[in-house]
């Protein structure tokens, strides 16, 4: 009996889901230990370059209570913050972001993208300005939260999910909720579809698959938040929580208690054998890209690396223009 128990066990694993990446920061004990990463030292779970000028605890921290209770296989979660220092690289908009770093195959056939995200209502996120959150450089899925530019009213206490910066689904974001989410995307299909659920639920479809162009390099999931900047309206702290964070593929996993690990290490990609050589050397390189132009050069810890275009290229959309000094709306953000 104990055999057989083992043998299903086994099927169960090998055509069940396949942990390609784990974000759940569960190997770190402190957001420090993000410090260590740079273009010439790509160690850890996460890329870590896209904040402010302060020490990294000004905008990241682990701990147990920044995660959802309901996530069992997370023994922490992280606390995303922007404050008044929230610049990178001369930018006007805010941003504390994260980005895997992994060999995986996180960006080929059909995968899924977890997480859970909260405010609470100290130190909310404002309801005045656009947040764009958990997003692919190409923005063709994203959360939303905040007012976005054009509508009628002057704040909106929204929480999205867009296609192409188009909604697809909304709630209130009432604080102290957790919102389970996985992005179903279908990279050679070109469509994406969201599961999501709220604190202990098990996740469901909640918008079938959605036509796209999903495209990725595997390092260009920005799990943060980039807030816009508006007129008017003064720098105020806000904090984001998330938690449950990783990306697999197969059969999606619902509990919200999420999946054992299924990786040698954070960073990694995933031992099953469905994660071959082959499709690993068409993930993310190992080094920066330098196929294409580099529009800034910046000098990173133990390093001056040219930055590719594309990563400062985060193009906003006609929904996202900024209202200027004379209340006109004013062109389309381009970080470039």
């Amino acid at each position: 009996m104990f055999q057989r128990l083992l043998f299903f066990s086994s099927l169960n694993l090998a055509f069940g889901s396949t942990i390609l990446w784990d974000g759940r920061f569960n190997d770190m004990t402190s957001s420090t230990e993000l410090d260590s990463w740079s273009w010439s030292n790509q160690v850890g779970p996460y890329q870590y370059y896209i904040h402010g000028s302060e020490n990294v605890t000004s905008y990241v921290n682990l701990d147990s209570s920044f995660k959802n209770p309901a996530d069992t296989s997370s023994s922490q979660g992280v606390k995303i913050t922007l404050d008044s220092t929230s610049y990178w690289n001369g930018q006007t908009m805010r941003r504390t972001e994260l980005i895997p770093q992994t060999s995986a195959a996180i960006n080929m056939g059909t995968v899924f993208y977890h997480f859970s995200m909260q405010r609470l209502a100290t130190d909310a996120p404002s309801e005045f300005r656009e947040h764009q959150i958990a997003f692919f450089e190409n923005h063709f899925t994203e959360m939303k939260a905040g007012w976005i530019s054009g509508e009628s009213a002057t704040s909106d206490p929204t929480l999205r999910w867009d296609v192409n910066s188009a909604s697809q689904w909304n709630t209130t974001w009432e604080a102290g909720v957790w919102h389970n989410i996985a992005y179903a995307i279908n990279f050679d299909a070109g469509t994406v579809a969201f599961y999501h659920s709220t604190g202990a639920d098990d996740l469901a479809l909640t918008v079938p698959e959605v036509s796209v162009s999903a495209s990725s390099n595997g390092a260009d999931w920005h799990l943060g938040v980039l807030e816009l900047p508006r007129d008017g309206y003064t720098d105020a702290t806000e904090n984001f929580f998330f938690s449950g964070v990783y990306v697999e593929s197969g059969d999606l996993t619902t509990i919200v208690s999420g999946p054992g690990s299924n990786t040698t290490s954070a960073g990694s990609s995933a031992t099953s054998s469905s994660t071959t050589s082959s499709a690993q050397s068409s993930a993310a390189s190992s080094s920066p890209p330098s196929t294409t132009p580099s529009a800034f050069t910046t000098t990173f810890p133990n390093t001056t690396q040219s930055l590719p275009s594309s990563t400062f290229s985060t193009v906003v959309s006609s929904s996202s223009a900024i209202s200027n000094p004379s209340g006109d709306m004013g062109d389309n953000y381009d970080c470039e």
